[in-house]
């Protein structure tokens, strides 16, 4: 997987649950091919077979060999199969003639309620950035707040599903973010020049790991969402280009990122490992690969597939959607 010009090696990995009707192949040289009855997924040594009813949506991420027989079988069940490019952007897709479940959920989705979510996502980000922030500070016994913060936090989660408008939620919403990522520079190195999240480009390693963390989280996320059938661009919380991505990862964030990267922030970054160019910072490739390395430990491809799918389950049967 390549971003911002970095080259990411991909476990791979394939999902074998029925709550999860979707299945991926990421990174490259995956040889794909089926009988009438199995999906076969051979990568070096491993061998994986698989009935094909039970692959609703195959996706496929990267360079890899796919068998017409593949195609065939999957097609002939009512499957379909989504082709992504090696930095997770969709390419195309193949569906049986007469698919119509893409068509189901995007129309559940021109129809939901999006106060209801948008303040079910803000409440959930808000809580998990609130517990982390607790948690190190009983853990290492930090005093992290200032006179006031503890108590706008927990106010805002409690009230922000009293609020009414939906510019209302989102500036709630953001006002919690911004205020937490404050608070957690507070156990930054000063010689990092971290003081608050900030916009692209960033001209502080600590804004470039998160953002480079967090396009892995996005692109993740994005592949199960595509292969739910949703409208990734489709937010209720969050507008514009990936909402909806934004929508699911952001409770995900202080747990699978922001706790192995502020760490690894924690204990310092040596200058080697970043260069602050004219415009931008820019990471090392070692740093890149640590960093890499440990997400692949935090970041739960189960748990982000369970909450997309039971995302879809609430929109389609009005299943109750929680974190």
């Amino acid at each position: 997987m390549v971003y911002h010009g970095y080259t990411i090696h991909l476990q791979f990995f394939m999902k074998d649950t029925i709550s999860v009707p979707w299945f991926t192949i990421a990174g490259r040289g995956t040889h794909i091919k089926a009988t009438q009855t199995d999906l076969i997924i051979e990568r070096k040594n491993e061998v994986q077979r698989i009935p094909v009813p039970k692959v609703g949506h195959l996706l496929v991420v990267g360079i890899h060999n796919l068998n017409t027989s593949a195609i065939i079988q999957l097609l002939k069940a009512g499957s379909a199969i989504t082709f992504f490019d090696l930095d997770s952007t969709p390419l195309g897709y193949l569906y049986p003639y007469g698919y119509q479940v893409d068509d189901e959920v995007r129309t559940a989705q021109d129809r939901v309620t999006t106060h209801r979510y948008a303040v079910l996502f803000a409440k959930s980000a808000i809580k998990a950035r609130l517990l982390f922030l607790q948690g190190l500070a009983e853990q290492h016994a930090w005093d992290l707040f200032y006179e006031g913060e503890l108590e706008f936090l927990h106010k805002a989660h409690d009230e922000v599903e009293f609020l009414i408008r939906m510019e209302e939620v989102r500036r709630l919403h953001k006002l919690a973010s911004d205020m937490y990522y404050e608070i957690l520079s507070r156990q930054i190195p000063p010689g990092l020049a971290y003081r608050r999240r900030t916009e692209r480009p960033h001209r502080d390693p600590v804004n470039a790991m998160l953002s480079f963390g967090y396009a892995i989280l996005h692109g993740i996320c994005l592949r199960s969402v595509a292969g739910a059938h949703l409208d990734p661009d489709r937010g209720l919380l969050n507008e514009g280009r990936g909402g909806l991505v934004q929508d699911l990862i952001d409770p995900l964030k202080s747990r699978m990122v922001d706790e192995p990267l502020f760490t690894i922030a924690h204990e310092g970054i040596p200058a080697e490992d970043y260069d602050i160019g004219g415009t931008r910072c820019y990471l090392s490739e070692d740093l890149i690969q640590r960093i890499v390395s440990v997400l692949q430990q935090t970041i739960g491809q189960d748990v982000i597939d369970n909450q997309v799918a039971a995302f879809r389950r609430s929109l389609l049967y009005n299943e109750e959607f929680h974190y």
